[in-house]
């Protein structure tokens, strides 16, 4: 009897873990590891070739938060939130003033054997931290007042404005979006979103003349005329579009992109990997990528419907809005339909920082998947 009920409780236990987000995060990483191996090895890509290796490391990484994450009762996580988030605005206002500065940016805390970007792990954080607060609303009734907004719109302005110093708008944006996302979810009163609306309005000219620095509007406005200045400001616009548009219908083929390969296109490791894609995969490997995101995103959804608490459903909302919002920016400003604000592409951009986080809440869906049917 005692071995019977063992086999039983091991088809429980194998038939509770979503081999389906499993594999489909699985094939992101190969995809990703194939495209970056390509964009880092060209014959003047020496001085990056490491990188490709360093992503590994990051994705073993990530994949063992991933499985630690799945095992564990995510309310575990949901009882230190206040600590985690706390810790994550220390560490944003130590790179603020302490941080290494890369490029302009100053950004990352350098511990030597790793380079950790607060402001990324930031983005999970207020996903955890909204998640809490907003366990106990109502969505069935009117919706959130200003009363019931003020602590939840605070803990994203907090954070938003760190990030905004450093400079990092993109990663700001991701902030606000990934927040909003989450707040619009559980229902805003219809005369406080026309509210936002209006003060959005207002603000923007004003946060255009006093709030952003000229390398932030010559973006913009090099999005609205990229042609004007080739050479400068609208080069890595120009060189992104004639990457896509080559690629044509099947690509040019692994390894033969010349935009890549010959290092015309900038950031090609990071901010504009799915430039890479298009030029050697073109629209067809374009497609599959933009396909296997969409399976994804159903996947999460269906997991926070049948999540067995609101805080795992919440939690799973904002995991997806996260990576929805990264894909479709980063996307769009590579295919010149938005600014390029310096946003990388889940699962497939190299980075540390990002990789592990996005791994972390990829496991904390993958617990709440663990736990659906658990009564």
């Amino acid at each position: 009897m005692a071995l019977r009920g063992l086999h039983v409780n091991e088809r429980n236990f194998l038939n509770r873990i979503d081999i389906r987000l499993i594999l489909l995060i699985f094939c992101l990483n190969v995809i990703g590891l194939f495209n970056l191996y390509s964009a880092t090895h060209g014959p003047h890509s020496n001085a990056v070739e490491s990188l490709f290796v360093q992503q590994i490391v990051w994705l073993l990484g990530g994949w063992t938060i991933f499985f630690i994450l799945t095992f564990m009762d995510y309310m575990w996580v949901n009882k230190l939130v206040w600590i985690i988030y706390t810790l994550n605005v220390g560490a944003l206002v130590y790179t603020d003033f302490k941080g290494k500065v890369v490029l302009g940016g100053q950004r990352w805390i350098d511990l030597h054997f790793f380079r950790y970007q607060p402001s990324e792990t930031m983005k999970l954080c207020i996903i955890l931290i909204l998640a809490r607060i907003l366990l106990n609303r109502n969505s069935m009734g009117r919706g959130m007042g200003l009363r019931e907004l003020f602590l939840p719109v605070l803990l994203i302005i907090i954070p938003f404005a760190l990030t905004v110093k450093q400079p990092d708008l993109g990663t700001a944006m991701m902030l606000m979006f990934i927040g909003g996302t989450m707040l619009f979810f559980v229902k805003i009163r219809k005369s406080i979103l026309a509210f936002i609306i209006m003060t959005a309005m207002i603000a923007l000219p004003v946060a255009w003349k006093y709030g952003l620095k000229d390398y932030q509007k010559n973006r913009v406005l090099t999005f609205l005329t990229p042609d004007q200045d080739p050479q400068g400001t609208g080069y890595n616009s120009i060189q992104s579009r004639i990457a896509v548009g080559s690629g044509k219908f099947f690509g040019k083929g692994f390894r033969m992109g010349t935009q890549s390969q010959l290092e015309f296109l900038p950031e090609r490791h990071t901010d504009f990997i799915y430039s890479v894609l298009s030029e050697e995969w073109g629209f067809v490997g374009s497609l599959i990528v933009l396909f296997t995101f969409a399976f994804l995103f159903k996947i999460c959804f269906e997991i926070g419907l049948q999540a067995r608490d609101k805080y795992g459903a919440l939690v799973t909302i904002g995991v997806t809005a996260y990576i929805f919002w990264h894909m479709f920016v980063n996307i769009g400003m590579v295919i010149g339909v938005l600014p390029i604000v310096g946003v990388p592409l889940p699962l497939l951009s190299y980075g540390g920082s990002g990789m592990l986080t996005t791994m972390a809440g990829l496991g904390l869906v993958s617990s709440i998947a663990y736990r659906r049917y658990l009564f």
